[in-house]
């Protein structure tokens, strides 16, 4: 791993060298485009279209239009802004960790001390373990400012960008609300699916079959050529039968149920029985409540 970033956290008057390192990276294979004709390479061209010519990135500079008017941004001006030339992470607060938005959450960077004496940053590490908090910071990197988040992860310590606040868009769309009618049987049942399919979360036991799959047709077709077939390559990786269409949610929930190692009997069984149980009510008490002529005639035989 290299650093791509050196600096500072600093809290108070308490400074903690850092270096910092990206914390994920794609998995994902490398595709390049090609025509379909010859296979030949597509390659994008940085054309300047005034002059025509290819242009090498050390001589492409940025620019901001508006209104029919240019100014153009060279790497030095960019340089000159005073958020990009510190150095300094700097903690505005600590907040409880639980009041982070997960949707706000970017990238991820792991931060190595970058000192020969680690004690401020061992104290900071234990201080964010001990409170249980996550600390909000401001740094720049890479032309752009960052809200961030920092907190404890497994021995280090781990900064997460956040998006700001205009960056999360606003939901714009009917939601449904209070009208719909959902019963208890629906409910219950869908506490047991959710209670059936309930684990610990463990990343390592789950797989990006998209990669896996595209590797095998990759190394099939190296290996065959065009002539693969790939409905027989991935014969055991169809998607799994969905049981026939089912139109009733309360059998939809039943039979998710039982196929996530559950049991949907008790459940089921109330929801069944509710019915039954309101018929049999009303037969006792036409048995028990007598008719208001069986009633007159008893009293006149008295």
């Amino acid at each position: 791993m290299r650093p791509i970033w050196k600096g500072a956290v600093t809290f108070g008057l308490v400074n903690v060298p850092v270096r910092v390192y990206g914390a994920t990276e794609e998995h994902d294979l490398g595709l390049h485009q090609v025509h379909d004709k010859d296979a030949g390479r597509i390659r994008y061209q940085r054309k300047c279209e005034k002059c025509g010519e290819t242009v090498e990135y050390a001589h492409i500079d940025k620019a901001f239009e508006e209104g029919g008017r240019m100014v153009v941004l060279t790497a030095e001006d960019l340089a000159s802004l005073p958020v990009e030339k510190s150095r300094e992470i700097e903690v505005v607060e600590f907040v409880p960790s639980s009041a982070i938005d997960p949707i706000r959450l970017d990238r991820s960077y792991y931060l190595e001390p970058d000192s020969k004496f680690p004690k401020a940053y061992v104290l900071l590490r234990q201080a964010l373990a001990q409170t249980e908090r996550t600390a909000i910071v401001r740094f720049s990197l890479r032309q752009k400012s960052r809200l961030a988040a920092m907190r404890v992860y497994g021995e280090v310590l781990l900064l997460q960008t956040l998006l700001w606040d205009d960056e999360v868009r606003t939901v714009d769309f009917d939601v449904p609300d209070g009208d719909v009618r959902i019963s208890p049987q629906e409910l219950a049942m869908s506490a047991q699916l959710v209670e059936s399919l309930s684990s610990e979360f463990d990343a390592s036991k789950f797989t990006d079959e998209y990669q896996v799959q595209l590797r095998s047709l990759i190394e099939a077709k190296l290996e065959r050529g065009d002539d693969v077939d790939t409905s027989t390559l991935f014969a055991d990786a169809a998607a799994p039968d969905a049981g026939g269409e089912v139109i009733d949610l309360m059998e939809a929930l039943r039979r998710s149920v039982e196929r996530a190692g559950g049991t949907a009997a008790p459940a089921a069984r109330a929801a069944k029985r509710a019915p039954a149980k309101r018929t049999a009510a009303k037969v006792a008490t036409a048995k028990e409540t007598p008719a208001k002529g069986a009633t007159s005639k008893r009293a006149k035989a008295g």
